[in-house]
């Protein structure tokens, strides 16, 4: 008889889950500001990348800037600034080389569950090989979510009234398929987001007509790919100096705007109005199209590099139509306003599914934690939650900006442990009954229909989930690692931590 041996627990001092662009700067943190500290990234796809590996579809590129984007550390080689998935790929993998990070790296390798005992000071985490189905099982002091905040194995569909009628092919950009021909085709494009508005002119290139239809219009303003100012300072100074200073130089446009758009709306409404008529065709119809119902920044402000939406529209290569469905029809979609767009090729860019945390079961000290139930504890823990840390970007800006501020953050932590001996690390909520807001105060749609299974944030700091840069530098970055609310205990002492205690933690 053959006896199958498992192989031994794995114990490692921080599993990080994710080895996309979070995953893969944290790691670079752990490697630098704490080297001997024992890690490993899981990722459970067959390649790392996140993102930028899973979407394929035509056109895909950064809506920020790459010198933000970028990791802090690590300069942005090429000369587009506004970069496709390739580069951004390759600037990705080339990090995880340079500095070992790859050593770390288990693709295929899923995240099942995550125990946290108190009395052992440990995570248990049941992970399975998606390529095998073996399970297996790993000891961590920390587990560090790089996971992201959406489905990456299923995108949003509404319910379209029909479309089992339609005759040609329908694609949703989260799934495009590697052999989809749409040259010479009439192809319907439903939705005004950024996926939207990047697939129009990259599929216009080949396709017969494009039709971006949305129900609602989107701000849309034109960036240049490239940054003047960045590729002229890389030939008179060294590539790290010029790369801090179109960073910082970056960082201050990108507020400055955010800020215009929330204290002076009407003032940025009639300039990003003003900006797009003059991309626009004579006599267009902007106010149909491009003046959404709400305040700029109420919702992601989308960007297209060089203008290429409005250039397609100049050109009479793509349309835009503001309208709802009222039925698919064997040959294209019906309108509510009896208009019919013909169509080979329908592609739902209707959104994203949240799925916070890569949708990784937690239970602290046998009770399932009820992530609404949680408030966030410096935009990067989560309340009554030991030893657990998440990187949840910016919405209102690059998201990598915030990773590199929580990722410092997280090693001083660990840093503060080992110098006075700590073992447990937990923030707790001072008061059931203090207000508390949703975790991202953000008007998109996606958020919307997930609001309710999304952890909290407080009114103030250090509960409230930061979109301000310069405040998450000070408290973040400078800040004392020690806080009122953030409870260090010694392995000794948490053995008597209950499941009552556990659950006042999180506010069950």
């Amino acid at each position: 008889m053959t006896v199958h041996h498992l192989p031994p627990t794995e114990h490692v001092d921080v599993l990080i889950a994710g080895a996309g662009l979070s995953g893969i700067g944290v790691a670079r943190y752990l490697e630098t500001e704490r080297p001997g500290t024992s890690y490993v990234l899981l990722e459970s796809r067959a390649a790392t990348g996140g993102t930028w590996d899973l979407f394929r579809y035509p056109g895909i590129r950064s809506d920020s800037d790459m010198h933000t984007y970028g990791y802090e550390f690590k300069p942005w080689p090429y000369k587009k600034s506004i970069a496709g998935a390739k580069e951004i790929l390759s600037y990705l993998r080339e990090t995880a080389a340079e500095y070992g990070i790859d050593r770390h790296i288990r693709v295929n390798h899923k995240v099942i569950q995550a125990s946290w005992s108190s009395a052992q000071a440990l995570w248990t985490v049941e992970v399975e090989r998606t390529d095998t189905g073996e399970r297996r099982t790993i000891l961590a002091k920390w587990f560090f979510s790089a996971a992201g905040y959406y489905h990456h194995d299923q995108g949003f569909t509404p319910k379209l009234e029909g479309i089992e009628r339609f005759q040609g092919q329908t694609v949703h950009p989260q799934h495009w398929p590697e052999d989809l021909d749409y040259t010479g085709k009439h192809v319907v494009v439903i939705g005004s987001g950024a996926t939207a508005v990047t697939l129009l002119p990259a599929m216009a290139e080949k396709a017969k007509h494009v039709t971006m239809l949305q129900r609602t219009p989107t701000y849309i303003a034109s960036l240049p790919s490239e940054d003047i100012i960045a590729n002229t300072l890389r030939k008179v100074m060294p590539h790290t100096w010029a790369y801090a200073l179109v960073r910082r130089k970056n960082i201050a446009i990108a507020r400055g705007i955010w800020h215009l758009c929330k204290t002076r709306p009407k003032f940025a409404r009639s300039l990003i109005r003003f900006l797009n008529k003059r991309q626009l065709p004579k006599g267009y119809p902007v106010d149909i199209h491009f003046n959404p119902p709400y305040d700029p920044w109420d919702q992601r402000l989308c960007a297209v590099p060089d203008g290429d939406l409005f250039k397609c529209i100049r050109e009479g290569s793509a349309s835009v139509v503001t309208d709802r469905i009222k039925t698919f029809t064997e040959t294209g979609i019906l309108l509510e306003s009896g208009q019919e767009l013909p169509a080979d090729i329908v592609v739902t860019a209707t959104g994203l599914n949240l799925r916070l945390f890569g949708g990784i079961k937690l239970i602290v000290d046998g009770e399932p934690v009820d992530l609404h139930s949680t408030v966030t504890f410096k935009g990067m823990m989560l309340s009554g939650v030991p030893n657990y840390a998440f990187s949840i970007g910016y919405t209102n800006s690059s998201w990598t900006l915030k990773l590199g501020l929580l990722a410092q953050h997280f090693c001083r932590v660990l840093d503060y442990m080992d110098r006075t001996g700590f073992a447990i690390c937990t923030p707790q909520f001072p008061d059931a009954d203090m207000p508390k807001r949703p975790l991202l105060d953000f008007g998109a749609g996606y958020v919307k229909r997930s609001i309710d299974s999304l952890p909290c944030q407080g009114p103030d700091s250090p509960w409230l989930m930061s979109q301000d840069y310069n405040i998450d530098v000070v408290n973040l970055r400078d800040g004392a690692v020690e806080n009122p609310y953030l409870r260090f205990q010694h392995a000794q002492q948490a053995t008597g931590v209950g499941t009552t205690q556990a659950r006042r933690a999180v506010g069950a």
